[in-house]
């Protein structure tokens, strides 16, 4: 085990050294209220506590900051870990500010979600733990956001082969992990649990209807709709319920209408765009499929291999040998003649007699 650490660990410097100011800072921040926390009481004063989030304690600072306040070493080396992998493969898409501005949108909205759920369900059970034994804090919150993104962006990766688990089911997966882990007791607190659920909501409202990019705002692309994040066994039901969803909040004007455009003059054949499909996405997507072509290409090549020039030359040796006469019994060469056809058997030719 102590030999791996120094190459885990010179990996680790080499993939941080790679990324932006901003996911340096982010990961700074995490590992310093870490150290802060062994003096400091930092969810209590940094994390979200739903008793003090509304008036009239109305601490809003938390809404902020308890996305990077973490306990245990394993909670920083996830929250490292998450905000490192959206730098490697977010970053590149969208830029550093863009990525700032998600992290900042997803975490203040799973916090205020999840604030506003347990007093809610205060409301329901008139049970003060709900308010104020409740701490909010950590990275599932962005984690939901993030696996969101990335089922957006590369949703056809395979992650697992045996057994096959693609990457656009992993939000999925790691909410139905998450609530196993609560149910067996193994979670002492639903918060987790709350601000995984949020934080996936508001990272995929975002991404669905407000980022903006180059070709407007939003994807509208029908991979990327709510019911797909659902077995595929209720995803007709999902759909229809989200539709009803969406349909009044376009009427209150909270959400905008899908809207699909026809590019008529492209020089191919009718082309169809939807708004909020990135160049870079698809060309990203493009060269994975160029890639998972070739491979299987190759794989074909190398089970049916085409012969060689010196196997073409081997049998035109074989063919010459064929063509040769063997020799006749005691030695003696075939005469060099031209063999005759089967018909000079029985047709002769002779000389015709001359006139005296």
């Amino acid at each position: 085990m102590n030999r791996y650490l120094p190459v885990a660990r010179q990996h680790f410097l080499a993939a941080l050294a790679s990324t932006s100011v901003v996911v340096k800072a982010i990961s700074a921040l995490v590992v310093l209220l870490y150290l802060l926390s062994w003096a400091v009481d930092t969810p209590y004063a940094l994390g979200v506590t739903p008793g003090y989030l509304f008036p009239p304690n109305f601490w809003v600072w938390t809404l902020v900051t308890h996305g990077v306040v973490e306990q245990h070493v394993w909670g920083v080396a996830a929250n490292v870990g998450t905000v490192m992998a959206c730098g490697r493969l977010l970053e590149p898409l969208w830029g550093a500010l863009e990525l700032l501005i998600f992290f900042a949108v997803v975490n203040v909205s799973a916090g205020l979600l999840a604030g506003f759920s347990y007093l809610l369900t205060y409301v329901a059970t008139f049970d003060l733990d709900f308010l104020f034994a409740v701490r909010v804090h950590g990275a599932a919150g962005f984690l939901g956001g993030v696996l969101v993104a990335l089922k957006q962006t590369m949703g056809d990766t395979t992650v697992l082969r045996v057994p096959q688990v693609r990457l656009k089911a992993a939000p999925a997966l790691v909410l139905l992990f998450l609530a196993l882990l609560r149910l067996s007791g193994l979670l002492d607190s639903s918060a987790p649990l709350a601000s995984y659920s949020y934080g996936a909501l508001s990272g995929w409202v975002y991404l669905r209807f407000y980022q903006r990019h180059s070709r407007g705002r939003g994807d509208m692309s029908d991979h990327f709709a709510f019911a797909s994040f659902f077995p595929e066994a209720v995803q007709p039901a999902v759909g229809l319920l989200a539709g009803l969803v969406h349909s009044a909040l376009v009427k209150m004007k909270v959400c905008r209408k899908m809207v699909k455009r026809y590019d008529v003059g492209a020089p191919s054949s009718i082309t169809i765009s939807l708004p909020g499909t990135d160049p870079q996405d698809a060309e990203r997507r493009r060269q994975l499929a160029l890639k998972a072509l070739n491979e299987r290409l190759k794989r074909v090549e190398d089970q049916s291999a085409w012969p060689s020039m010196d196997d073409e030359e081997d049998d035109d040796d074989d063919e010459v040998r064929t063509d040769t006469q063997p020799l006749l019994p005691g030695g003696r060469e075939p005469s060099s003649t031209p063999r005759t056809h089967p018909e000079s058997s029985i047709i002769s030719f002779e000389d015709a007699p001359s006139r005296s």
